[in-house]
């Protein structure tokens, strides 16, 4: 990777970075969180002594299936929502010292930004718009093993581990390849697109959007699948 890094030009370095770390993200840490959330599954089944399951005699069974596969939906969604929260404080922070820090969008003036309540912002928002996405698959298998059992919790494991798989990878391709249209309209590949157009514009949105999917909600649904 560092051979053809070198080998590359300079603006095609991060497109190239890019694009391995998201092989790595699907090949690695998605197979491999699958794959452990599986054995935990296993270890479950055996420890609860649960051999088989009868979806006709066991009416709690499609209730766990469709618990688990709503929760990874409903933790992308806190988990991107938390990340629209955090951006939103930080422009209007922004957006605050422009319009009360005299001489700041001026280039000549040597007006400085207040750079430590930006990081204190953003360090504050990371910590405190991810307690409901950390609670939730804390508290979720508790409230299903008690009042629906050990087999429909086994469901709704299942269900979660599953449709958290497919939500990764969806998330993680999908996020990358906005992010890659984005850097590929301003690398000049497009004649006639580049910066300050309609179509940049719009890749533009799709990166904004992109960019959580593949680097906060995308690998989170890895933990999620083996809580």
């Amino acid at each position: 990777m560092l051979l053809v890094t070198l080998l590359l030009p300079l603006e095609k370095v991060p497109q190239y970075c890019a694009d391995c770390v998201l092989i790595c993200n699907l090949g690695f840490a998605i197979g491999s969180a699958v794959l452990t959330a599986f054995s935990l599954m296993v270890a479950y089944a055996k420890n609860t002594g649960i051999d088989a399951v009868d979806l006709i005699a066991d009416i709690m069974i499609i209730p766990g299936l469709l618990l688990g596969a709503m929760l990874p939906f409903l933790f992308s969604s806190l988990t991107m929502k938390a990340v629209g929260n955090a951006a939103i404080e930080m422009v209007n922070e922004i957006r605050r010292q422009f319009r009360e820090i005299p001489g700041l969008l001026d280039e000549s003036s040597h007006a400085v930004a207040d750079h430590q309540r930006c990081v204190a912002i953003s360090t504050r928002a990371a910590l405190r718009q991810m307690i409901m996405p950390a609670l939730l698959p804390v508290i979720s298998p508790i409230i299903c093993g008690l009042l629906l059992g050990s087999k429909a919790l086994a469901a709704m494991i299942s269900g979660a581990i599953i449709t958290s798989f497919m939500l990764a990878v969806t998330m993680s391709n999908a996020g990358g390849a906005w992010d890659n249209a984005k850097k590929f309209v301003e690398s000049g590949a497009m004649p006639g697109y580049r910066k300050h157009t309609p179509l940049h514009a719009a890749t533009v949105v799709g990166d904004t959007v992109g960019d959580p999917f593949k680097d906060t909600s995308g690998p989170a649904l890895n933990i999620l699948s083996m809580c």
